[in-house]
C-alpha cells in the first residue's frame, strides 16, 4: 500500500512550485532590463537560483546564451534589428559611445584601482590615436561638457558593476579644472564584468587588418554574424530565434517589415510563440492584423514606459491621442509634420498647462515638448519620421480613446473628493 500523503503537503508543494515559476520570471524579466547583471543587483540572487532554467531558456527561445557566475551575470543579447536607432543608453551619442569603448580600453590595460582622473588622462591620450584623429574626433579634459562625458560613461559602467566606487564622488569632478584631489574620485575594476562589456560572437581583435569589414553595416554584422545550420530545420530556429528577439526587444513587430520567408513563418506561429514568451515573461500579447506587439501592463519591463506620470509623459500620451484620431479618420494620408504637432502641443497648453511644470508653459516650449513626444513616440514604434514627415504606424490606433467623459461623484454612502471617468 502506497504511503498516505500528509494533510496539506500537497498544497504546499504547489506553493513551491509557484514560488519557483515567479522567481524564474523575475530573474528573466530582470536579464532582460539588465543584460550585464552585477552581483550587487537586487535580482541577481533570484537569478544564480534560476540560473540553469534561465540558460536553457533564452538559448531554446531566443539563442542567447546566458553567463552567470559569483561576479554577475551576462546574457548575450543579440538584437534582430542592428540598424534600430530606438536603442542604446540613456543620454547617449556617438561620441559617448567613443568614450566608452575608449574607457574600456584603459581599464583593459590598467591596474586593479584607477582614479577618475586618470582614467581621463589615458583616455585623452587614446583620443590623439591617428584613425580618430583621421575621423574628426577629440578629447580633452579642458571644458566642463567634456568632462561630464566622462563622468555619465563612469556612471554607466558603475551601474554594469565594471567600476564599484571606493572613495570620492563625480559631481565635484565636472566643475573642478584645476584638478584637484578633493574632485577625485577612486574605483575598483571588475575584471569579469569588464570582459563581459562585448556581446559579439566575434571580437573586433580576431580579424586580420586586410580582412576587416570597413563599413558600419559590414562591421556590425561582422560583430554578431551566427552560424546556421544549412537544413530545413536550422533554418526554421534561425528565424523562429529571429522573431523572439524582435519580440522580447521591440515594442512591436509589424508583418510588413520582415521579409517573405519571415512573414510567413510569422504568420503560421505568431500566436504559439506569444503565448510561449508571454507564460514566462508575464507579458500580454496584442495580435492585430498588421502585426503582434508583446505589452507590459507593470510598465518596468520597458526602457519607455506609456502612460507615465509627469509633464513629457503626458505631452506623449496626448500626441499619441492626436496622431491616432489622425489615423482614423484620414488612413494612409494622415502624415503630418514637427511643425503640426508643435501647434497642437501649443493648443493643448490652454486646456492641460495647469497640470503641468511651470516651464512646460513658457511661449515657445512647446516645440521642445512635442520633440519629446515624437522621440518617445519613434522609440515605442508607433511612429515613423523621415526629415519633417511623421507617419503614424498601426499600433498607434491603441492610443484613439477620444474624449473623456468626467462625471461628478456618485451621491449617496461613498465619499470621494475626485471626478470619476
Amino acid at each position: 500500500m502506497a504511503p498516505r500523503q500528509a494533510p496539506g503537503s500537497q498544497r504546499i508543494g504547489e506553493l513551491q512550485a509557484r514560488q519557483q515559476r515567479d522567481e524564474f520570471r523575475i530573474g528573466l524579466r530582470a536579464l532582460l532590463m539588465q543584460p550585464l547583471m552585477p552581483p550587487t543587483h537586487e535580482d541577481f540572487p533570484a537569478v544564480r537560483r534560476q540560473a540553469d532554467k534561465l540558460r536553457d531558456w533564452f538559448a531554446r527561445e531566443a539563442g542567447w546564451v546566458l553567463h552567470v557566475e559569483r561576479e554577475g551575470a551576462r546574457l548575450y543579447k543579440r538584437p534582430a534589428e542592428l540598424l534600430s536607432t530606438t536603442r542604446g543608453l540613456k543620454d547617449f551619442d556617438r561620441r559617448r559611445y567613443v568614450l566608452l569603448c575608449l574607457a574600456c580600453a584603459v581599464l583593459e590595460r590598467a591596474d586593479p584601482q584607477i582614479t577618475l582622473h586618470l582614467l581621463g588622462e589615458r583616455v585623452m591620450d587614446m583620443a590623439t590615436e591617428p584613425t580618430l584623429v583621421a575621423r574628426q574626433f577629440s578629447f580633452t579634459l579642458r571644458s566642463a561638457g567634456e568632462r561630464r562625458d566622462l563622468v555619465a560613461v563612469c556612471r554607466s559602467l558603475l551601474e554594469f558593476g565594471v567600476l564599484q566606487r571606493v572613495a570620492g564622488d563625480e559631481d565635484g569632478f565636472v566643475h573642478d579644472n584645476a584638478g584637484s584631489a578633493q574632485s577625485d574620485a577612486l574605483y575598483d575594476i571588475q575584471r569579469r564584468m569588464l570582459a563581459g562589456m562585448l556581446a559579439a560572437v566575434r571580437g573586433p581583435s580576431t580579424w586580420a587588418a586586410q580582412d576587416a569589414p570597413v563599413t558600419a553595416d559590414e562591421r556590425l554584422n561582422a560583430l554578431v554574424t551566427e552560424h546556421i545550420a544549412d537544413s530545413d530545420e536550422g533554418r526554421r530556429t534561425a528565424l523562429r530565434h529571429a522573431l523572439a528577439r524582435r519580440l522580447l526587444d521591440d515594442p512591436v513587430v509589424y508583418a510588413d517589415a520582415l521579409d517573405t520567408e519571415t512573414q510567413a513563418y510569422f504568420a503560421n506561429q505568431r500566436g504559439v510563440m506569444a503565448a510561449r514568451l508571454c507564460d514566462a515573461t508575464g507579458l500580454v500579447a496584442e495580435q492585430r492584423a498588421e502585426g503582434l506587439a508583446l505589452t507590459d501592463e507593470a510598465a518596468t519591463l520597458t526602457d519607455v514606459a506609456m502612460p507615465a506620470e509627469g509633464t513629457e509623459a503626458h505631452v506623449t500620451l496626448l500626441v499619441a491621442e492626436h496622431l491616432a484620431e489622425r489615423a482614423r479618420q484620414q488612413g494612409a494620408g494622415a502624415a503630418t509634420t514637427d511643425d503640426a504637432v508643435a501647434a497642437f502641443v501649443r493648443g493643448a497648453t490652454e486646456r492641460y498647462g495647469r497640470f503641468w511644470r511651470k516651464s512646460a508653459r513658457e511661449p515657445g516650449a512647446e516645440r521642445e515638448l512635442a520633440q519629446t513626444a515624437l522621440e518617445r513616440l519613434q522609440k515605442l514604434d508607433l511612429i515613423k519620421r523621415d526629415a519633417d514627415r511623421i507617419q503614424p504606424l498601426p499600433a498607434l490606433a491603441r492610443f484613439a480613446l477620444g474624449e473623456a467623459d468626467v462625471k461628478p461623484a456618485p451621491t449617496g454612502n461613498r465619499q470621494s473628493s475626485r471626478p470619476l471617468l
